[in-house]
């Protein structure tokens, strides 16, 4: 058969931008698509085109390297804002959705280039279209399909009323017939794995008639052709959105049969059952990733591996996609005894080892590892140093904390329930139906103080889980594995009945999927919702505290109102305990509370010179007592910690009375290295005033329910932004900024995943920033050395250089 009827699918899959071009030359209107559940049938409705949006495998990304920095984002999502931000790229209306956890952040990066006056999209809808199947989740998604519909007749001109809506799924549908025999030609291996993903792809880009009539042709052709040889293989893991690896794995005598990743079959397998938006709003239409059951997808791909006729199963975790790596375990499982199965990472051109291990995979030995070679052992960081504390009020929150936990432990071993949930997840309804509970990245620090963070990765790794992906949100799984009584971090955390998190990341729902599933427990993963305006505010920590109804979409609200109510009434089912509206509203009122102090104890320090602590004071002095926030005990650790504070000041003592440079740490705490913070104190005077610990605290968390406000909605607002002040652009840059010019520091020293953008406004805020490769959480491999040495160099150079100036116009305002 001749390559010429491939070649219309070829061009459209490899360059779409060519097609773009060729539409707009024809006079039809395109609407860009980022995000594989984007809905086809409504922008069809509306007389638009829809077309995908690819980022080339090979394009270089200089300009999205400046703005996002090394670390802060995958290079698919550095390859898509590259397009985007292209000042020769046409400007074109561009539709975003939470496929997956980049896309916000590129939305996110656009909407703050845009505020910040450069170059980008000057039409951008983000539909924040959500995956967990519940009824709250169709409804919130029914109001944002509403909203893109009156984006796309502001585009169009054209209504998309239901009789159009209608006629363009009856279109997607008639075409569907067309791929679901390109579906079964491939089965019969008469068309390449690698030849149909490009067709299935292309039918995101080409119009649906033309690429129905270019298909219908080259059906009538391959249907007749005698079957391929080669291995069958079936492919799972991370969507592909270059054909470069299928062509690499069909040259080596193999041939893809299938694949459940969403730009293959599963992308055009969905349709809509139900009439009008309510079938587009349904969150099991078009399911992505990161809102998949691990289990649930295996048993799916057992089926459609059988189905196949497959051999052979490759797994392949491309372009540090952090999902795909949790669903190994539970794919691996599912198959078939006589079903050989491989898991392997890669890059999207695949390199000489992935050709290797293919064929070798093919060859049928079971000597080809799973995962990445391993690289040289890097150095072994230096034992933590022992750090000073200065409060006496934070010496007795170490052993409440460790009576707090044996108390849990004893009432979790007499039977009472016993919940874990992410430090983002909301608390306060737990604190309410007194369950015990402990958070997750408390855990964590535990164990990373207690220096078992590289058992307890081996411990995962041992389970068929990674080990490097979500490290420090994952020690509450690998804890259910420690059954060695005299290493665990305090005797042990207790088997959880209920898992709480929010699916603030494309593993967090995998994670907790299996964590319940290992544990029987329970698990409640709330919906992450982005709020998809082009104009926020920009002063936050102004706005939020008394005016979070106003400052906060009500969708938003709703939504987690609505979760947190089917939340209360799993537990009340499940344990028999009765929800108090009362007792809620004294958590609230005491969390309100304790968080008042803490923004008094944050601005204390802010305007002392020389400060009365540092952040190894204020970094436990504030989280601990958070990890107990709503209680009668947390409120007063938070008074008594400013009261001390307030003493120091008024005593005229400081965490370094030498003080000559301020610093600002960004990013999550060294909590196993706590002494890292005062190394330089008495050499250089160098001073850590501000962490994210307690600023957050004071500014993240209250929610005012005075003039009669529910309470339940007050605690939606303080967990619909959680994180966001950190991490999300708009959000985190201007108040770091605010932060550090309140603070009076002199230079911030940020980890690697520190937000781009923060360190971006840092700088162009007259701020020297240091920016340090340190994980937080494993910090094996670490050259401590070399860290502490740029540190120094920092402290000399350009922090020293700036303190100078802030002490000589000091004495000169004076």
């Amino acid at each position: 058969m001749a390559r010429a009827a491939f070649e219309p699918f070829e061009r459209a899959y490899e360059n779409s931008m060519q097609a773009i071009e060729s539409l707009c030359a024809s006079g039809r209107i395109v609407v860009r698509t980022l995000g594989l559940d984007a809905p086809r049938e409504l922008i069809l409705a509306a007389g638009l085109v829809p077309v995908r949006l690819v980022g080339s495998a090979a394009a270089a990304t200089p300009r999205a390297d400046s703005i996002m920095g090394s670390a802060s984002m995958g290079a698919r999502g550095k390859r898509l804002l590259e397009q985007l931000v292209d000042p020769s790229v046409p400007d074109l209306p561009l539709l975003i959705t939470q496929a997956d956890s980049e896309q916000p952040q590129i939305f996110a990066a656009l909407r703050e280039l845009g505020r910040l006056g450069e170059t980008v999209p000057s039409d951008i809808h983000f539909l924040d279209l959500l995956h967990i199947e519940r009824a709250s989740s169709r409804a919130y998604n029914i109001r944002r399909l509403e909203q893109l519909a009156d984006w796309l007749q502001a585009i169009s001109g054209q209504l998309p009323s239901l009789e159009r809506l209608d006629a363009a799924k009856q279109s997607l549908s008639r075409h569907r017939l067309l791929l679901e025999r390109l579906d079964r030609a491939r089965i019969e291996r008469r068309v390449s794995g690698s030849d149909a993903l490009r067709i299935i792809g292309a039918s995101a880009v080409l119009p649906v008639e033309d690429h129905s009539i270019h298909l219908e042709s080259l059906l009538g052709e391959v249907e007749t052709l005698p079957p391929l040889a080669g291995k069958p293989i079936y492919v799972t893991g991370t969507a592909h959105e270059s054909a470069a690896l299928y062509a690499s794995i069909e040259s080596r005598g193999a041939i893809i049969v299938g694949e459940d990743h969403g730009w293959g079959s599963p992308f055009f397998r969905a349709e809509p059952t139900r009439d009008g938006i309510y079938g587009l709003a349904d969150p099991a239409l078009r399911p992505v990733s990161r809102s998949q059951s691990p289990a649930r997808r295996a048993d799916d791909m057992a089926l459609d591996v059988a189905r196949s006729g497959a051999e052979l199963v490759l797994h392949l975790s491309l372009d540090g996609d952090e999902a795909a790596p949790w669903d190994i375990a539970s794919a691996k499982s599912a198959l078939r005894p006589n079903i050989r199965f491989l898991a392997l990472r890669s890059g999207l051109q695949g390199d000489d080892a992935f050709r290797a291990r293919i064929e070798a995979f093919l060859r049928g030995e079971q000597s080809v590892s799973e995962g990445p070679a391993r690289g040289a052992p890097k150095p072994a960081a230096r034992p933590a140093a022992r750090s000073r504390k200065s409060l006496g009020s934070v010496a007795a929150f170490g052993a409440y904390q460790r009576e707090w936990f044996a108390r849990i432990r004893s009432e979790v071993a007499n039977g009472a329930p016993f919940a874990m949930t992410n430090a983002n997840a909301p608390q306060e309804i737990l604190r309410a139906l007194d369950m015990p509970f402990v958070v997750n990245q408390w855990w964590a620090s535990i164990v990373a103080a207690k220096q078992q963070s590289r058992r307890y990765l081996g411990l995962l790794a041992e389970h068929g889980y990674p080990k490097d992906v979500e490290a420090y949100s994952s020690q509450g799984l690998a804890a259910l594995f420690d059954g060695e009584a005299e290493l665990a971090p305090w005797g042990g955390l207790p088997k959880p009945d209920f898992l709480f998190a929010i699916a603030s990341s494309d593993p967090t729902l995998k994670i907790f999927d299996h964590w319940a599933r290992e544990a029987g427990a329970e698990a409640f993963v709330y919906e992450r919702t982005v709020d998809p305006r082009r104009e926020i505010t920009t002063s936050w920590w102004e706005d939020l505290p008394e005016r979070w109804d106003e400052a906060l979409e009500a969708e938003r609200i709703d939504l987690m109102v609505a979760e947190l109510e089917t939340v209360i009434g799993r537990i009340e089912a499940k344990t028999g305990r009765s929800f108090s509206a009362e007792r809620f509203a004294e958590v609230m009122e005491l969390v309100n509370s304790q968080e008042e102090y803490y923004r008094r104890t944050r601005d204390l320090i802010a305007r002392t010179i020389p400060a009365p602590i540092g952040i190894v004071d204020s970094m436990p002095a504030t989280m601990v007592p958070q990890w107990h926030r709503g209680t009668v005990w947390a409120r007063d650790a938070a008074r008594a910690f400013y009261e001390e504070v307030r003493a120091r000041v008024d005593a005229g003592l400081a965490a370094a009375p030498n003080e000559r440079v301020r610093l600002m740490f960004v990013g999550r705490g060294l909590w196993s290295d706590m002494g890292f913070y005062q190394k330089w104190e008495e050499s250089h005077g160098a001073v850590f005033v501000w962490s994210m610990y307690l600023a957050l605290a004071a500014d993240g968390y209250i929610r005012s329910t005075e003039g009669g406000r529910d309470p339940m909605r007050a605690l939606a607002a303080r967990f619909l932004t959680m994180g966001d002040e950190l991490r999300m652009p708009t959000w985190a840059g201007p108040w770091h900024v605010h932060e550090a010019k309140t603070h009076q520091v002199d230079g911030a020293v940020a980890l690697a995943d520190a937000d781009p953008f923060v360190i971006r406004a840092l700088r162009e805020a007259g701020v020297p920033v240091l920016e340090l490769s340190a994980d937080n959480f494993n910090r094996e491999g670490e050259d401590s050395a070399a860290i502490e040495a740029s540190i120094t160099a920092f402290i000399e150079g350009p922090a020293g250089a700036r303190a100078q100036s802030r002490a000589e116009h000091q004495r000169v305002g004076a």
